[in-house]
C-alpha cells in the first residue's frame, strides 16, 4: 500500500468538508424550523462556515494520524 501525500490528504479533507458544508446548510434550512429556530440564509451560511473550519482541521489531523500509524 502506498502512502498518501500530505497534499492528497488535504485535497480529500477539503472535498469531504465542502460536500458536508452543502449538506449541513441544506439540513439546517429544513431542520431548524422544526425546533422553532428561525435564521436567515446568511446566518445558516455563517454557522456552516464555522463548522467547516473545525471539520477540515479534524479530517486532516485524523488522516495524518492514521497515515502515521500505517508506517509504525
Amino acid at each position: 500500500m502506498t502512502a498518501q501525500s500530505r497534499r492528497m490528504s488535504l485535497l480529500e479533507a477539503v472535498t469531504n468538508v465542502v460536500l458536508g458544508y452543502v449538506l449541513a446548510v441544506a439540513t439546517q434550512i429544513v431542520v431548524f424550523p422544526w425546533f422553532d429556530l428561525h435564521t436567515s440564509l446568511g446566518d445558516n451560511l455563517a454557522l456552516g462556515a464555522v463548522f467547516v473550519g473545525i471539520s477540515l482541521l479534524r479530517s486532516y489531523a485524523l488522516r495524518r494520524l492514521f497515515e502515521r500509524w500505517t508506517h509504525l
